[in-house]
């Protein structure tokens, strides 16, 4: 499965779409005050991008595993200490409310953290490679 994310800025317009296989969809996203480039920065979206793909997966492990949850709350958050640095102590932490024991949830958590494919991509320090045209 192809994921992907495209965004067309200039001085009047704005556009932010993503696509997995063939399903598009535009994105909300604001332009900066200024134009030229998006109100929200690639960290910020980078931290979505984890609290999305873990809180997702949550959804799915407890579904498999069989364990109800009513609710979650994931929040990701990483230091970036400068232009053209890499972030560090990237981390994040995971609220469920659910009846489920103390027990069973810390497994749901530990099991979703081992399968969550953008933590794993970051792990993983994946090549980023620009392609020219």
């Amino acid at each position: 499965m192809e994921i992907s994310a495209t965004v067309t800025s200039s001085s009047s317009a704005h556009e932010a779409t993503v696509r997995t296989g063939a399903a598009s969809q535009p994105l909300a996203v604001p332009a900066k005050a200024g134009g030229r480039g998006s109100a929200i920065n690639g960290g910020e979206f980078l931290m979505l991008a984890l609290a999305t793909c873990y809180c997702n997966d949550l959804y799915r492990e407890a579904e498999r595993l069989r364990i109800p949850i009513e609710g979650a709350q994931v929040e990701a958050t990483a230091e970036f200490p400068g232009i053209g640095l890499a972030a560090t102590n990237i981390r994040y932490r995971a609220t469920v409310k659910s009846s489920a024991s103390a027990e069973v949830l810390a497994q749901l958590l530990r099991e979703t953290d081992a399968v969550a494919e953008v933590h794993n991509t970051v792990r993983a320090g994946v090549p980023v490679k620009l392609l020219r045209e």
